[in-house]
């Protein structure tokens, strides 16, 4: 395996990156979503948008890409475990939100087409 990415691509996707879960907060806040956190880490993981909608609090993973199945592609098992470890983490240092119903979404973005939200889009197994 070369080198991984140089600077400038990794500046470039980290651009795209920002500007991909920007359009995923307007579009969930649309949708009237409240947006409680964006990036948030911890040791165990990241989770790109934690949001909450009437009795229920989403993490989401957004994910941009040249098509929608590309995107939904790239949201792999192992990133799931972490976002799940990460979900649990949050859930933790905020009890105020542990007896809602909780579900994984991915929002992916692609060219010239609106932003696809995908619900539920996998379980905490």
């Amino acid at each position: 395996m070369g080198p991984g990415p140089n600077k400038s691509e990794r500046q470039k996707r980290e651009a795209t990156g920002r500007w991909a879960e920007t359009l995923a907060v307007i579009m969930l806040r649309l949708k009237f979503y409240r947006i409680l956190a964006r990036r948030y880490r911890c040791p165990v993981g990241e989770i790109d948008i934690v949001a909450v909608r009437r009795k229920t609090i989403v993490f989401v993973e957004v994910k941009a890409r040249r098509t929608v199945e590309q995107a939904m592609e790239s949201v792999t098992s192992r990133q799931q475990q972490r976002i799940t470890r990460a979900a649990t983490a949050f859930l933790q240092s905020h009890p105020k939100f542990q007896d809602l119903l909780m579900r994984f979404d991915a929002l992916l973005i692609v060219p010239k087409r609106l932003p696809h939200h995908v619900k539920d889009a996998w379980r905490d197994s």
